[in-house]
């Protein structure tokens, strides 16, 4: 699949609903919602770190003129800032949700397994007033994405800076529970999350899910099941399978009941313990379905390595609320390209996108020229 039949999937008619949904352009004659995601586009796909200048440079190239239509109009980098740090970033979450319940669908993974986790970025704490300050020795301090991945594509995110936000049990549960993609496929994050109302609340909403627990856990044991499969190739032995109930700290049992997994890696010997609510799978496929959290590491260094999540285009926390939704968006798309052209690599795919939607570009000039592009292009800006 070509990247115009990729960008089909976000038409401009429903980028003019959401725009007019979420009052994006009130009071705003130029630089307007809808140019401003195809700039932010355009750059995060084309340049490895984008910047206020960088996107200056591409809006008065004649290839982004082309994309968003912006004819002979100008702008400054400044321009661009105020208007990142001014507008409603409900515009970009609503993209980014669209976009994933297109995917999902399109690749059939609304039942997906979902994986939770997150991932800290630092800055120094001479540049920013807020952030969580982790240890005295440091200047840097922290932001924490809590984000989730639901089959292929990243379905939520949450953004925190307070240092309450370092537990992940006050970060993870967070996520899942405000996620709009929680209600189908099984849940998956690590043993972060410890605290015993949180898998209840979970077995309560009927959601399901797998996580590890800490071998010195407490419990009372209602059962200890039959293990009665066996997998060669899995990377752990099951050594029990038993039907527990917690208990609070008043020593009170309390419902509903789990299912705790013990088992050894083979590898190293070492216990590890798995947690589930689910029943209907045997032990060495909740096993399975564990290791599968894996993934969401490997988007994270996608994000980090590809697209930049590190870096803050501006500091200002509603830009850094558009910069994240947007760095989902772009991904969502590469993703997208990666699984629809069989290619290997996140690398490649980003690249392979960033040219062929160049060619596209090019091939429109050179049409709207009647076969001559030097009567569009013009001279541009010197490079800042």
């Amino acid at each position: 699949m070509k990247v115009q039949d990729l960008l089909k999937f976000i038409p401009k008619e429903e980028l003019e609903f959401l725009a007019t949904e979420t009052k994006v352009d009130y009071q705003v004659k130029k630089l307007d919602g809808i140019t401003m995601f195809q700039l932010l586009l355009y750059s995060m796909i084309n340049h490895n770190q984008s910047s206020l200048r960088v996107m200056e440079r591409f809006y008065h190239s004649s290839s982004f003129k082309m994309l968003a239509d912006t004819g002979d109009q100008t702008t400054k980098f400044n321009s661009i800032r105020d208007r990142i740090v001014s507008m409603n970033p409900e515009f970009f979450e609503k993209i980014f949700y669209t976009l994933f319940d297109k995917f999902s669908k399109y690749f059939n993974e609304q039942d997906a397994i979902q994986r939770y986790d997150t991932t800290m970025v630092a800055i120094s704490s001479k540049l920013v007033d807020w952030g969580m300050k982790i240890g005295s020795k440091t200047d840097k301090k922290q932001i924490k994405y809590t984000m989730g991945l639901k089959g292929s594509f990243p379905c939520h995110v949450e953004i925190f800076k307070n240092k309450e936000a370092l537990c992940e049990d006050n970060t993870i549960p967070h996520a899942i529970f405000n996620s709009k993609a929680k209600d189908n496929g099984i849940i998956v994050f690590d043993r972060g999350v410890q605290k015993r109302k949180t898998f209840v609340k979970l077995s309560k909403d009927n959601l399901r899910f797998v996580t590890r627990i800490k071998t010195d856990v407490s419990y009372t044991l209602i059962s200890n099941e039959n293990i009665t499969t066996s997998d060669l190739k899995s990377t752990v032995d099951i050594k029990e399978d038993l039907i527990i109930r917690f208990m609070n700290k008043d020593r009170q049992e309390t419902d509903p009941h789990f299912r705790l997994i013990k088992a050894q890696i083979k590898a190293s010997g070492e216990p590890i313990y798995f947690l589930t609510n689910i029943t209907d799978m045997n032990a060495y496929e909740i096993a399975a379905i564990y290791k599968q959290r894996w993934q969401i590491e490997v988007f994270f260094k996608f994000l980090k390595q590809e697209l930049n999540l590190s870096h803050f285009v501006s500091r200002d926390a509603n830009a850094i609320r558009i910069n994240v939704y947007m760095t989902l968006i772009v991904s969502i798309l590469i993703i997208a390209y990666k699984k629809l052209n069989n290619i290997n690599g996140y690398k490649i795919a980003k690249l392979q996108m960033a040219n062929d939607l160049e060619a596209v570009l090019i091939s429109q000039i050179v049409i709207l020229c009647g076969g001559n592009p030097q009567l569009f292009f013009k001279k541009e800006p010197d490079e800042p």
